[in-house]
């Protein structure tokens, strides 16, 4: 009986044995099987995760940002304990025990399921295991994959620290609302950065990994409250917060930026503009668009937030004075249908969903509205964010509309989307009413730069970013008209003329393939034998014309590309009159090549780039052709009081004389010519004007000793602007207004006089030289290179001769008379009408 027992007992331990040895096997088989060919883990030590690009001002704060997953990443050493506490005792509070796995975790889960019946089936994974499926694995739910996970999570346990798979962890996960990491989803729900994070805060966010979209702040309150209050019992009984924290922690309400009770972190952020969205057009083409939208970038743009305000105040206003001025209404073009006008709740989301622009602020902050009654004095509104019962009321009067033909019936119906801000009183800022308000159709560009460095300050690509993100400054392609003068006159300079020499302004006719052309001055006035000062002061078309011929269209066309003004420009005499096509970009650029003495300037958005371990992986300073060397910078000896030598290696685009001798000409063009009395800054500045044919684009750019800058306006659609819109007159204050700020801020000096500059007094209406003691309006002291003799005398025509039967007027407006004999024999002095059949024809002015 004894042998009996033994036997049966030994046979069920040999039974057990060879059990657990089967099983074993088949284990240790499976582990085997499904360990081969396994991806490398590796490359998790030298993960670097998809991180938010930002874009600095030169103040240092941030402007913009850019990102397909919205991650800020951070070390471990910089994530307080108490998160990672948090998501610990959420999701894995054996994870500093475990080899990767928890033995007991999985037997628990297996347990559930069981007694269940599969009801109850929960995830055992660890922390480790979580990142092997988010970094190696996919995501589903297979028993191959959890395997799988294992076996990775045990290797990787041995190959990285604990610290460095809770890194990966935290800066990985997904915790909705578009947040990747910790770091972001504190900023998202919060509004606060790691270390201002809260117990419950902290548990609030490591509640979310489970699944985000079911514990949504706002839908899902009550169950995200239950899991954090769960997240924070969880912490207390790991011993991570005392009893008292804990008491007080639970008793607090859940907060959210969803639920209004912190302001959104993009709030802090001013709207994405034109500058930002520039540099990252330029950026992704220069890095990649994969490396800009994830490489978690520093941009240090060269942006002057100041000033950029600015010059959006100053372009806007020209734009809208022009708009106005035509009494039309063109509104936004946008309507909420009538059946979600019947309540304030419905026409208040509909109107916060309608794609209009939010981003003007000109006197005050255009608002949406929404039309909701149309009477024949006054039009009762619906304005975004302002209630139904304000002190200030929602109606616009009839009084508001006098700018406007018609009346409220003949412009508006019920439901119109609109712009409305505040009209407020300028002596105490007390509200007057509400008014009205338009983005234009007509558009244009604004754009200012540092002379000496290239550094961009500020660019208004359009009246409103979210109304068209069409950089105008950088994408569109327009005539400068007689902006280009200036780069006919430095072929000319540099080539041997004199601001002294005489060029003949008369009309003239062209045999071209297209017929004859019979370019124009924009007055219809000539002044005859002129020197080439008073040509560019007085934007003269038919000289400009004449001396292109005289220097040859290539020669022109060769400075116009040195300059980067085109890439390639026709050879053909009409563009000498600016009617090629560039950028405002581009002559901004060119202009400032005219304004530093004659070096290139390499036009920059960004002063420096860091990649995401801070390393500068792009300097201004030290970009090829931009290049400066301080020569005695580590001097230890150097004297005190005097500052290290900075020598500049960039090439040199003209000769400096040239460069001052354009530059003195286009001081002409404000004090005396085209641009005087619109521009008048206080100190010395130079500029040209430019209209096109048609006046379908205007333009001016001018300069100081420091800063170039410069506007067009026209349609996007290119069509005239009207018999009153020249250069002077609607890019002329859009200038004065920024610069007079500039100035302020910038200063502004005499322009640099180069050594080989010889001075002699000239008479600007005949070329003559005049004694060194000459005084009055037709005298100016004109820069000549040292040891050339000038060439006083001689007119050139350009191989047209001048014809005698039209009125020659002297630059100051009055007529050159002559004798004649009348039909009674006697003599009288008289200006003739001019008789020349080309007077009435075409040409850019």
């Amino acid at each position: 009986m004894t042998r009996f027992i033994l036997s049966f007992f030994g046979g069920i331990f040999s039974l057990i044995t060879l059990g657990i040895t089967m099983v074993a096997v088949t284990i240790g088989a499976v582990f085997w099987i499904y360990g081969q060919d396994l991806p490398s883990y590796e490359s998790l030590a030298q993960y670097t995760p998809p991180t938010i690009s930002r874009i600095y001002s030169t103040e240092g704060r941030v402007i913009d940002e850019f990102a397909q997953e919205r991650r800020i990443f951070t070390p471990a050493d910089q994530i307080p304990d108490l998160v990672k506490e948090a998501f610990i005792s959420a999701e894995d509070k054996n994870f500093y025990d475990h080899q990767g796995y928890d033995v007991r975790g999985i037997a628990a889960a297996a347990f559930d399921a069981v007694r269940s019946r599969g009801r109850d089936v929960r995830g055992a994974s660890t922390i480790t295991q979580q990142v092997m499926k988010n970094f190696l694995l996919s995501g589903d739910r297979r028993a191959e994959r959890k395997i799988k996970e294992i076996i990775l999570a045990s290797r990787v346990e041995g190959a990285l620290s604990k610290d460095k798979i809770l890194e990966l962890y935290l800066n990985e996960i997904f915790l909705g609302q578009n947040s990747y990491g910790v770091t972001a989803a504190a900023q998202t729900y919060f509004n606060k950065s790691l270390t201002e994070l809260e117990p419950n805060e902290a548990a609030f966010l490591a509640s979310m990994p489970k699944a985000p979209s079911d514990f949504h702040p706002v839908r899902n309150k009550e169950r995200l409250l239950q899991r954090r209050d769960y997240v924070l019992r969880e912490m207390r009984e790991n011993g991570y917060i005392t009893q008292g924290v804990y008491d007080v922690e639970v008793a607090k309400p859940l907060l959210s930026v969803q639920n209004g009770d912190y302001q959104p972190y993009h709030r802090s952020l001013p709207p994405r503009d034109y500058f930002t969205d520039e540099i990252r057009r330029q950026l992704t083409q220069d890095f990649g668009e994969g490396e800009f939208f994830s490489g978690g970038l520093s941009v240090r743009a060269t942006l002057d937030p100041e000033m950029q305000v600015q010059a959006a105040e100053s372009l806007r206003i020209a734009l809208e004075q022009y708009d106005r001025g035509l009494g039309r209404w063109n509104g936004t073009g946008k309507t909420i249908p009538e059946d979600q006008l019947g309540t304030e709740t419905a026409w208040r989301e509909a109107l916060a969903g309608t794609p209009v622009a939010r981003d003007i602020d000109l006197e005050s902050k255009w608002l949406p509205a929404v039309v909701l009654e149309v009477g024949d004095q006054s039009m009762r509104l619906g304005i975004e964010g302002i209630a139904a019962d304000d002190a200030r009321g929602t109606d616009v009067p009839r009084s508001d509309i006098a700018w406007l033909r018609g009346s409220f019936f003949d412009n508006f119906d019920r439901g119109d989307v609109v712009h409305v801000r505040e009209m407020t009183q300028d002596s105490d800022g007390s509200f007057i009413r509400w008014t009205l308000r338009q983005v234009p159709k007509v558009q244009g560009a604004f754009m200012a730069m540092d002379v000496n460095t290239g550094r961009v300050i500020a660019m208004q690509g359009g009246f409103s970013y979210q109304d068209s993100v069409f950089n105008r400054a950088t994408q569109a392609m327009r005539q400068p008209g007689s902006s280009f003068k200036p780069f006919v006159y430095a072929a000319a300079l540099d080539s041997g003329y004199a601001p002294s020499t005489i060029i003949i302004d008369a009309p003239i006719e062209i045999d071209t393939p297209q017929g004859v052309w019979r370019p124009r001055n924009s007055s219809n006035t000539y002044y005859g034998p002129t020197p080439l000062r008073t040509g560019i002061e007085q934007s003269r078309n038919l000289m400009t014309i004449r001396l292109a011929q005289e220097i040859g269209m290539d020669t022109v066309a060769r400075y116009a590309e040195k300059f980067g003004v085109y890439d390639r420009m026709g050879r053909v005499l009409a563009n000498a009159l600016g009617a090629d096509e560039t950028t405002l970009f581009k002559m901004i650029s060119a202009y400032a090549q005219f304004a530093n003495g004659g070096e290139k300037v390499e036009p920059t958005l960004v002063d420096r780039v860091q990649d995401r371990w801070g390393r500068t992986i792009y300097n201004h300073e030290f970009a090829k052709g931009n290049e400066r060397v301080c020569e005695d910078c580590a001097d230890p000896n150097l004297p005190p009081g005097r500052g290290p030598r900075i020598v500049d290696n960039r090439d040199r685009m003209m000769d400096p004389v040239t460069a001052y001798q354009l530059t003195s000409m286009m001081q002409g063009v404000v004090q005396r010519g085209t641009a005087s009395g619109v521009v008048d800054l206080g100190v010395p500045t130079a500029g040209k004007t430019g209209t096109t044919n048609d006046a379908k684009d205007v333009w001016f750019i001018g300069f100081t000793s420091n800063i170039v800058a410069g506007c067009y306006i026209g349609y996007d659609t290119p069509r005239p602007l009207g018999r009153s819109a020249y250069g002077a007159s609607m890019c002329g204050p859009v200038f004065q207004r920024f610069m007079t700020q500039a100035v302020r801020k910038y200063g502004g000096g005499k322009f640099k006089v180069p050594e080989a500059c010889e001075f002699m007094n000239i008479d600007r209406f005949t070329g003559a030289r005049l004694g060194p003691n000459a005084s009055g309006g037709n005298v100016v002291s004109e820069c000549f290179r040292r040891g050339e003799e000038p060439m006083f005398g001689v007119a050139l025509d350009g191989g047209w001769a001048m014809s005698g039967n039209f009125d020659v007027i002297q630059p100051d407006g009055s007529s050159r008379a002559r004798e004649v004999t009348t039909s009674t024999g006697k003599k009288a002095v008289v200006g003739p009408k001019a008789s020349f059949g080309t007077l009435s024809s075409g040409g850019l002015y």
